[in-house]
């Protein structure tokens, strides 16, 4: 494996809606569809096929209920988010650098090779070119037959999926801490600069605004024209990417264990708190609910105001949206590739940017006013099908009215607070809670570690992070940069402490009562590990064989 790592709002008829729910505060049923090795995003057809990539490097098409249609073997597997076209054609992108695109039964039309792993997912153009960015540092235009039609060189790694506005221009977060904006043709149009790297993908409003989140801990609203229009900072860094919801709401989760609600025009509506960590977009149903998963393994709903109405917990951690059917079920996938299904529940709301790359057929971008429309007939034409199939449950609450779409004022001009400044015994404490095991090795997240040592990232890459070691610790010049190795854990990076004992000038010394102590130039920073418990010795049996054989 190479991986080390204007919209109109319109909801169903009331006797749809009101058919698909369940009685409030009541959990649905889940249906296990199998082990079907799921990695990537989920995409869904308007006839409800399900299509993604998998841990055994093969895109797959299975029907609604799981049961496998075809599958294609591509060069390694891939998290980004499959693009179906209005023509069926399947566009995947993996982690061998290469887009493929695939016909509605599985047959290759063509592939692309670029210069990097693909994270971030494509984004599809109405004229049916696609929108690729690489972890090479690279923004590609596809032709639709995949032709290199254009470039452009970001300059550092880009992990964010790339979102396409009503008028053509092309927004995207690197690593290099910035949100870029490009002209349709490839042109840079602005960076705007946020505080730290941009994990989170970009999403739009009916107005052109764009939101993202940043490492740095804060959620952005940005203006077409690049100024900053307001920034709301949260506990932890936000790798999530942003929903707009029909009622003008942006909603985002954050590694602090909460899940945001701000107003398109910058005043907080709620926070709910998830109590885990949240990597994956949420996804707005047709009445209001917001469907989420944590890295805790638990599917939230939540309602339009805040309000919890039930959970489901899997135990298995979930970083990838909640994919929705027109048909009104949901899919989700938790660490091991397991599939899970909920059924009768509602489609997707029609709204802005109402899911992660906005439709379920992963387009990534804006639609026009008439792919709207034939989105709302296809999921009523949809819901109407699946009450045909069964009677309505009892105990059906009554649909939330759509809240209408008006432009928000614009606000004020705001500065953005001041990033928290924090000691390197906090970020030292801050790299310990977040520590893990992983292949026996104990890693620690690669931002609060390289706080707490005052090692500045030079660069970060898929597979290696270049430190800035400073004066005396062995190195000529504070700009020498020193490579270690990283590990990315929900598209977090993680370097693993034995790596430390390797850079120039480091030693590291067991404290027994305190932890591992970290010598760097003169100064010596304590992360008050407890190793044992982070890997613990598991005894075996002294005839393994004859115990299993029963003696």
């Amino acid at each position: 494996m190479r991986k080390t790592l204007s919209l109109t709002l319109v909801l169903l008829p009331l006797t749809v809606s009101a058919a698909l729910a369940q009685p409030a505060g009541t959990a649905p049923q889940v249906t296990p569809l199998g082990d079907l090795k799921v990695v990537s995003s989920v995409a869904v057809t308007e006839g409800g096929d399900l299509i993604f990539v998998g841990s055994d490097a093969h895109v797959h098409r299975t029907d609604a209920g799981g049961t496998e249609q075809w599958n294609f073997a591509v060069g390694d597997l891939g998290r980004a988010h499959p693009v179906v076209t209005p023509q069926g054609t399947v566009i995947a992108a993996s982690y061998d650098d290469q887009v493929y695109a695939l016909d509605p039964t599985g047959k290759l039309l063509w592939k692309t090779k670029l210069d990097g792993d693909l994270f971030a997912s494509p984004a599809l153009r109405p004229d049916g070119s696609v929108i690729v960015a690489t972890a090479g540092g690279t923004v590609y235009a596809l032709s639709p037959q995949g032709q290199i039609v254009w470039t452009f060189k970001v300059g550092s790694p880009v992990f964010s999926s790339p979102a396409v506005a009503a008028d053509g221009t092309i927004y995207f977060g690197g690593q290099n801490n910035s949100l870029h904006a490009l002209t349709p043709d490839g042109r840079l149009k602005w960076a705007f600069r946020a505080g730290s790297t941009v994990f989170s993908s970009p999403a739009l409003d009916a107005q052109g605004n764009v939101y993202f989140g940043s490492s740095d801990r804060r959620v952005y609203s940005v203006a077409p024209d690049g100024k900053l229009r307001w920034v709301r900072p949260t506990g932890l860094f936000v790798n999530a990417s942003p929903i707009v919801t029909s009622g003008n709401l942006v909603v985002v989760g954050s590694y602090d264990g909460n899940v945001y609600a701000v107003k398109t025009s910058g005043e907080d509506a709620w926070v709910y708190p998830a109590g885990a960590p949240v990597a994956a977009s949420a996804a707005e149903l047709s009445d209001g609910t917001l469907v989420v998963g944590d890295l805790n393994g638990t599917v939230h709903a939540v309602g339009p105001t805040g309000q919890g109405l039930w959970k489901i917990e899997t135990g298995k951690k979930i970083d990838t949206p909640i994919a929705v059917s027109d048909q009104g079920t949901l899919y989700f996938s938790g660490e091991g590739g397991a599939l899970s299904a909920i059924q009768k529940q509602r489609p997707l709301a029609d709204g802005p940017w109402t899911s992660f790359r906005n439709v379920p057929t992963g387009w990534g971008r804006m639609l026009t006013a008439t792919e709207a429309g034939a989105r709302t007939a296809a999921k009523r034409a949809a819901a109407t099908a699946v009450l045909a199939g069964g009677p309505a449950r009892p105990g059906t609450p009554t649909p939330i009215p759509p809240t209408p779409v008006s432009p928000p004022t614009p606000p004020a001009p705001v500065t953005p607070p001041p990033a928290p400044t924090l000691t390197p015994e906090q970020y030292a404490q801050a790299a310990v809670r977040s520590a893990r095991t992983l292949d026996g090795q104990v890693y620690l997240p690669l931002r609060e570690l390289t706080g707490a040592l005052g090692t500045p990232i030079r660069l970060l890459t898929p597979r290696t992070a270049t430190l800035t070691l400073p004066l005396g610790s062995g190195v000529q010049a504070a700009l020498s940069g020193v490579p270690v190795p990283v590990r990315y854990v929900n598209r977090a990076p993680f370097v693993p402490l034995a790596a430390l004992a390797e850079l120039p000038g480091v030693t590291l010394a067991a404290r027994r009562a305190a932890g591992v102590a970290v010598t760097l130039a003169g100064r010596t920073v304590t992360l008050p590990l407890n190793v044992p418990a982070l890997t613990p010795l598991r005894g075996q049996p002294e005839y393994p064989a004859l115990i299993r054989r029963g003696g």
